[in-house]
């Protein structure tokens, strides 16, 4: 209670403000330390109080107040890092003006905080791993099927430039706007936008397997009468790319259904085709 009394005087009597290159260097700090000391107890906690620290250090140079903030922003913490971005601001906005005298708690900080991670890694997981890296990797894909180095410098360049200014813009409105800027974000009129998103990316991870999982038999027999009939024809005239989609549809059901790891899957894979190959099913 004396350590907040003594905060609030301080502040009073002497206004500390964040610049802007205070503001760059904690959205940097997120941005590339996020998933750093990751544990399951704490997940990205230990990162976020790494992006905190830049404005905890202007903030509360007192010892005893940056510790007491440090280890508000060390409890257990998990969003998407991209979007999640916004929560980082937010929080730097608010530890600002508690910093400066207003009469904000610190366990309002972290309700704020805790409360929105999950919100916003909804929103974040529909759009980026699910809409934006399958549609990057689609078109990357396309542009390395002939040899080019194109494919890949197209999906690092493209990824990293939408993740960096979508995560910088996002920081900083979180800052301005404060929870108003969340608010819009978890609103009942953007779940309708998630949900097209979410669609959307299952559509391109469906249209990528069509195109770029190759699976074929080989296997082919002679009826009574002396007439050749290719089982993989066959396949074709009933249901174009069927064994691709019983591949796609099985390695998605052993990791989602079963918690199969995608290392163990991709193995599972390599030693089917070996087998597959050596009988001659494909």
């Amino acid at each position: 209670m004396n350590t907040e009394l003594q905060s609030g005087e301080l502040a009073a009597k002497q206004p500390v403000a964040l610049t802007p290159r205070d503001l760059r260097a904690c959205w940097r700090s997120w941005m590339m330390y996020n998933l750093s000391s990751m544990s399951f107890e704490r997940l990205e906690s230990f990162g976020f109080c790494l992006g905190m620290m830049p404005a905890l250090k202007k903030l509360y140079p007192g010892k005893a107040e940056r510790m007491e903030a440090m280890k508000r922003h060390a409890s257990f913490y998990n969003t998407e890092p991209q979007i999640g971005t916004i929560i980082n601001g937010l929080a730097v906005g608010l530890e600002e003006k508690r910093a400066n005298g207003e009469k904000i708690d610190g366990e309002t900080i972290n309700t704020l905080k805790v409360g929105l991670m999950g919100p916003i890694a909804g929103i974040g997981d529909s759009m980026i791993p699910g809409m934006l890296v399958p549609i990057l990797l689609s078109i990357g894909m396309a542009l390395a099927a002939g040899g080019s180095v194109l494919g890949p410098l197209f999906y690092i360049i493209s990824f990293n430039a939408i993740a960096i200014t979508g995560s910088y813009m996002l920081f900083m409105k979180g800052y301005k706007l404060g929870t108003g800027s969340v608010e819009s974000l978890v609103s009942s009129e953007s779940a309708k936008l998630r949900e097209a998103l979410s669609l959307l990316g299952v559509f391109v991870m469906g249209g990528v397997a069509a195109s770029y999982v190759n699976l074929s038999t080989g296997l082919d027999f002679v009826t009574s009468d002396g007439v050749n009939i290719q089982v993989q024809s066959m396949l074709d005239g009933i249901f174009p790319k069927l064994m691709p989609l019983v591949v796609v549809l099985g390695t998605w059901y052993l990791m989602a259904k079963r918690n199969v790891s995608p290392v163990k899957a991709m193995l599972g894979l390599l030693v089917l085709a070996f087998f597959g190959v050596a009988i001659g099913l494909f």
